[in-house]
């Protein structure tokens, strides 16, 4: 027994929540937007996120960044069962309360990262075919010399609502007790630094939405939206900075603890912004907006103005400096957390935002045949972006998850989702000369198939080395 004192709960609280935070941005992110139609690779991008980039048969079961995530998120899953279960020890009625919200906590974290794995590494959930897909593994039990075997994709999705449905019971008792933890209200607030009922609503939400359960997906979404914790939209380009490059708005359900002398991640192959004496501040990205992103904008879209500008330093490539290029900016880095003199990315992680709740139920409400409903909740997220106002057909809400989410690291799950593919990604006319042409179609005119097998990414080759029995996704070698 591991947990004698409520000094032991909160440092368990710290290791659940700082594993959370470590599945987020950077890599995270980074890998499936460069996948995506919005983002064309410089010439000075090192072959960095390459294979994902191109997406052809380069992409193998031993590629880093498609490793790493899997890695990390099993790493977490371990600090979660290892919190699970030694909650479960807890016997001191004084610490019993502590230690029911740290195992809610763990079991709101443990779906999060089994709702991701399934995404990334798993075919799209179809009812029909889900008890008999394989999907990754269930690891529920810490133990070291377990040989884990892949589980059907019902059975990760089974134990996905099951884990947020504890973590609802416990975070909710423990609210309506009124417990605050790191000051912030379990049942939720814009900004709470731990996950929360609202939390575990909005990735329930997440949930549905995938298995088509489309009414549930939309109630829950609209119970976010509604919700008295005050979650608001930005309406103007303030409060958009506000928002995105100081993480200070009302927009995320979840904003968690960063400091500038722990250092924070971000999203940094966009700008990677330097500076010298003789030429000023200047960016350096890796890759930059396709014209497939910026021409989705209408131009008084506040999106557009904040997160794409064209004028705000040039772009340094190849040792010259272009001027008139959109860059993405949206995670260019939080002034209070800079360590530097130059923006460096860092920033707060705020893994669930309010206006994905509004895509959500606009989708869900479209599935669910109710198109007038679907345009009410789109048109809110529009006018508040002052994006101009459309329908609300499911063609319509894909095109505003697009423009909303871009850079978040929902795009493939998207794409898996609507099984629609992926269209080539032109560059913009002012970039033409700065990013990788050849072969054209591995870069500006790679397209993608809705039934690619590069859409699953592998299992990692090491995985397979060590428990052999595991099977390798469709189109990838076994080893």
């Amino acid at each position: 027994l591991l947990i004698l004192s409520e000094q032991d709960v909160q440092e368990f609280q710290n290791g659940v929540i700082a594993s959370y935070r470590s599945l987020h941005y950077g890599q995270f992110y980074q890998t499936v937007e460069v996948m995506s139609e919005c983002f064309n690779a410089t010439i000075d991008f090192g072959n960095n996120y390459g294979f994902v980039h191109r997406l052809g048969d380069d992409l193998l079961a031993d590629d880093e960044y498609t490793t790493s995530i899997w890695a990390n998120h099993y790493a977490a899953i371990k600090n979660y069962n290892f919190a699970i279960e030694q909650s479960l020890q807890v016997t001191d009625s004084l610490l019993v309360p502590s230690a029911e919200i740290l195992r809610g906590m763990a079991y709101f974290c443990r779906a999060s990262s089994y709702l991701s794995l399934a995404r990334a590494y798993s075919a799209d959930y179809e009812p029909e075919t889900a008890t008999d897909a394989l999907s990754v593994p269930l690891i529920l039990k810490y133990d070291q010399y377990a040989t884990p075997v892949q589980s059907k994709l019902q059975d990760v999705y089974d134990q996905i609502i099951t884990d947020l449905d504890e973590a609802e019971a416990i975070l909710k008792k423990a609210a309506e007790a009124g417990v605050r933890i790191y000051a912030s209200n379990l049942a939720g607030q814009p900004m709470a630094m731990v996950p929360t009922v609202d939390a575990v609503k909005a990735l329930k939400a997440r949930y549905y939405l995938d298995i088509h359960e489309y009414a549930d997906a939309a109630d829950y979404a609209l119970e976010v939206i509604k919700s008295d914790a005050g979650y608001t939209l930005s309406t103007t380009a303030d409060e958009m900075n506000t928002e995105f490059m100081l993480d200070a708005g009302k927009e995320s359900i979840i904003r968690l603890f960063a400091s500038k002398a722990e250092g924070a991640v971000g999203c940094t192959i966009y700008t990677g912004v330097s500076s010298t004496a003789e030429e000023g501040k200047f960016f350096q990205p890796l890759f930059i907006p396709s014209k497939q992103i910026i021409d989705a904008y209408d131009n008084s879209d506040l999106r557009k103005m904040t997160w794409f500008p064209v004028d705000m330093y040039p772009v340094k490539v190849d040792g010259t400096l272009y001027q008139g290029i959109h860059m993405f900016t949206k995670y260019i880095g939080n002034s209070t957390l800079q360590a530097g003199k130059n923006e460096d990315g860092r920033h707060y992680c705020k893994p669930l935002m309010i206006a994905e709740m509004y895509l959500i139920a606009a989708e869900a409400l479209a599935q669910d045949g109710k198109a007038a409903e679907a345009t009410q909740v789109l048109n809110q997220l529009q006018n508040a972006r002052k994006a101009k106002p459309t329908d609300g057909s499911l063609e319509s809400i894909q095109k505003e998850w697009l423009r909303e989410t871009v850079g978040d690291g929902q795009r493939i799950s998207c794409i898996k989702r609507w099984g629609i593919g992926l269209p080539e990604r032109p560059a913009q006319a002012a970039a033409k000369d700065i990013v990788m042409t050849t072969p054209v179609e591995d870069y500006t005119g790679r397209t993608l198939a809705a039934d690619s097998h590069t859409l699953v990414w592998p299992v990692p080759s090491y995985e397979i080395n060590i428990a052999p029995h595991l099977e390798q996704n469709p189109g990838y070698d076994a080893k």
